[in-house]
């Protein structure tokens, strides 16, 4: 079959156009991939970063994490799914074992694996995964859109942990790359008053804008839009960090009222300083952070969503692209793209 595979601790993939067919095993499926995602971890993975060193990659591995398919095999001993099933892929792979995983925090297991790092994943016409790593999809459930609901989660589980009824709420975002976007899009379906996005990209503000968001550059004075548009209550409901940039954390803990609630998202690439007696105590604010998605609450309402019409993933597709051509799919990220997805049955292009 073809696939994209890091072979080994360097930058660069490789296009295989006759990887080894993977095998079912006990408790696993076989999952025609219909679509996969790429992702800025993906681009880490591609170029080899310290991030992505960090995570200690199985190499050689299949790459690819956010994708969705139909069910062609299954092994023994699984009941939960069959042949013809369409299937999300969490990329989180639990033990189901842990502490963790036996008290409702699965998202956050001890001995996690992770698809397309340490697991064969999605950039490739098959692969095989425990059963208990998909999510099941209506029969009539886009597969397009079901290859972005792992991103999609990312943004609904920080939605979930915010513990903020989004229904009339001020909602600030910091970042409008794909997670800055969905946080926005499922604030505006849960009902959000104002959505304000702190973006400097001027093709991500015209997405921004688009969804009917206010769209701001970080030279503006955001502090003093976001108290204007509040009114008396002098600060958004709440606040999502999702850029990774450290200095975009301290404007929004000036941008929210007193007693609201900040979200980080965004992974900043070194600690950043947070005066404790100003902001946690004595404005009250509640500090947070979210990874991955809950297994399996935050699936069942982001798929909600999607099923019932109240959000549209697919208009954050901005382009389909065949397996050979991830190259290009990698330098679409630092351009004019929002969801890049591969599909595997689009033909190839000559390499």
């Amino acid at each position: 079959m073809r696939a994209i595979v890091k072979v080994g601790p360097e930058r660069g993939v490789k296009f295989h156009a006759s990887y080894a067919e993977p095998e079912v095993s006990a408790g696993t499926v076989k999952i025609q991939v219909a679509a996969a995602s790429v992702c800025g971890t993906d681009r880490a993975l591609y170029e080899y970063s310290p991030m992505a060193q960090a995570f200690n990659l199985n190499t050689p591995v299949v790459l690819g994490h956010e994708c969705a398919g139909t069910v062609v095999e299954v092994g023994p001993g699984v009941e939960s799914l069959q042949v013809g099933d369409r299937v999300a892929l969490e990329s989180h792979v639990a033990c189901w074992d842990c502490y963790p995983c036996r008290n409702g925090d699965a998202h956050n297991c001890l001995n996690m694996e992770l698809l397309g790092l340490h697991l064969d994943g999605g950039f490739a016409e098959r692969l095989v995964v425990p059963a208990t790593a998909c999510f099941k999809l209506p029969e009539d459930f886009p597969l397009e859109q079901g290859a972005l609901l792992e991103p999609a989660g990312v943004a609904m589980h920080a939605i979930q942990r915010s513990k903020i009824d989004l229904q009339g709420a001020d909602v600030v975002i910091s970042g409008g790359g794909p997670v800055g976007l969905f946080i926005a899009a499922i604030a505006q379906a849960l009902g959000a008053s104002r959505v304000v996005v702190v973006e400097p990209n001027a093709y991500r503000q015209g997405l921004i804008e688009a969804l009917g968001a206010i769209a701001l550059f970080p030279d503006d004075d955001v502090i003093s839009v976001c108290r204007e548009l509040s009114g008396e209550k002098l600060g958004f409901d709440v606040a999502f960090e999702a850029s990774g940039v450290a200095a975009a954390l301290p404007p929004l803990l000036e941008a929210v009222r007193r007693e609201a609630t900040v979200v980080t998202v965004g992974i900043p690439g070194k600690p950043i300083e947070i005066d404790v007696a100003a902001y946690l105590i004595k404005k009250g604010l509640t500090l947070t952070g979210s990874f991955g998605r809950s297994l399996w609450h935050t699936w069942d309402r982001i798929a909600a969503l999607v099923a019932s019409d109240e959000l549209n993933l697919s208009k954050f597709i901005t382009h389909r692209l065949p397996l050979s051509a991830f190259d290009e799919a990698i330098e679409l990220l630092s351009q004019d793209a929002c969801k890049v997805l591969l599909v595997p049955g689009l033909p190839d292009r000559r390499q």
